[in-house]
């Protein structure tokens, strides 16, 4: 009896929903994931055992297309050829995923901020990604994105959204290529936003930031406290600045007597030189560490070896020790809130405070200067809210006229 063919229709495989394997006819089914996800397979025996051939994802794959490869794979099982091992002679020039991405990231490093970022493409590519790498480029289809990103979405979003950015690239690469076609499945807007809830949604677990209400409380705490690595973390927090730029600033940064700190390009995430106005709270803290040195080449918060800049987790080890639960990168986001909840400093400014590149291109080019001025009120502003309530009272009982020295 012949098999009845053509089941399905254009029309019904767009509408339907739930999970489950709906047969076209001849051996050939649309497989409907719990994620939404749809892809064409081949179902046959070979060998006393079910195989299952993928032929693709509905993206890319039309019905009449899958059609076309089923009636091949068909042809082939008629004269005693299985269709997966004559695939697997046929794809062996084929890059796999791990081909393309391992390419791609060599192509880019020029691209790439420094050898840091370099290596963290490399090692979200070959860490996360590791389930599509052996994978044929034009295979990986949303189901294997999807079945990726769910792991870290909601516990590690940053690195979930960056994995799904960078296979989005590699993918976006390998179809410039000519190895693959249809629609990017990593692609977010349109498409994976439908299977995967809003990162506004989710938790951000590694920027805890500390209420603003909290911060001067906590600067006098870290006064209290001896250690290099809290004068630090006090100059980080007054500067708003990255750990990044404070760990590997030098001496020749500075210019004290115009109270401005000059971080090159090579050291900011947006690759633009950038001027800071230091708050006399900010400065003083540099004319107190002039004690350990002022080589022009020399880290203004150097390590305990020669040569090297305070280790990269000081900071974070001294909020650890003091059971602050929140991070370095947090304060950003703490000052960030008092200026916009606070204060009537314009958005610009307080975006330009935090190296943010704010406008599109043509915005940009008409607002040529950094508003060094209008920035420095403003860090004078934080500054001064950030001072801890008892030195503003000690002070004031003085009769001081400058804020007294950190350490005394």
């Amino acid at each position: 009896m012949a098999q009845s063919l053509n089941k399905l229709t254009a029309r019904g495989v767009t509408a339907l929903r739930k999970p489950g394997r709906y047969s076209d006819g001849g051996n050939l089914y649309l497989v409907v994931e719990a994620s939404g996800a749809k892809r064409w397979v081949f179902l046959y025996r070979a060998k006393d055992r079910q195989r299952e051939m993928g032929l693709g994802g509905v993206n890319s794959v039309t019905l009449a297309r899958a059609r076309e490869l089923a009636k091949a794979a068909r042809a082939q099982l008629q004269d005693g050829v299985d269709p997966i091992a004559a695939k697997a002679v046929v794809v062996t020039d084929k890059p796999t995923f791990g081909n393309v991405a391992d390419d791609f990231v060599n192509d880019m490093a020029p691209e790439f901020r420094n050898a840091k970022h370099l290596a963290q493409w490399k090692m979200t590519l070959t860490k996360y990604a590791k389930p599509i790498r052996e994978k044929a480029v034009d295979e990986v289809m949303t189901a294997d994105i999807v079945d990726l990103l769910k792991p870290l979405w909601s516990e590690k979003p940053e690195t979930a959204s960056r994995l799904r950015g960078r296979i989005e690239r590699v993918l976006d690469a390998a179809k410039a290529k000519g190895h693959r076609s249809g629609e990017n499945p990593a692609l977010w807007r349109g498409h994976l936003d439908k299977l995967l809830p809003k990162r506004q949604k989710l938790t951000r677990g590694h920027h805890a930031a500390m209420p603003y209400a909290d911060v001067p409380a906590f600067i006098q705490q870290l006064r209290d406290r001896p250690a290099l690595s809290a004068r630090t973390l006090e100059f980080t927090i007054l500067t708003a600045a990255r750990s990044g730029e404070t760990y590997f600033a030098t001496w020749k940064e500075f210019d004290l007597k115009a109270a401005v700190w000059t971080v090159p390009k090579e050291r900011m995430k947006a690759q633009r030189e950038h001027r800071v106005p230091l708050a006399p709270q900010a400065v003083q803290i540099l004319r107190d560490l002039t004690v350990l040195g002022t080589d022009p080449d020399a880290f203004v918060f150097p390590g305990q070896k020669k040569g090297r800049p305070l280790s990269g987790l000081a900071m974070e080890m001294t909020l650890r020790r003091m059971k602050v639960d929140v991070t370095v990168h947090g304060f950003r986001s703490s000052f960030r809130d008092w200026c916009g909840e606070t204060t009537e400093f314009p958005r610009e400014v307080a975006e330009a405070a935090l190296a943010h590149v704010v406008g599109d291109q043509t915005e940009r080019a008409y607002r040529r200067g950094d508003a060094l001025e209008k920035r420095r009120k403003l860090m004078v502003a934080w500054a001064d809210y950030c001072e801890p309530p008892q030195r503003i009272a000690a002070v004031a009982a003085a009769g001081a006229t400058e804020e007294p020295n950190i350490f005394s």
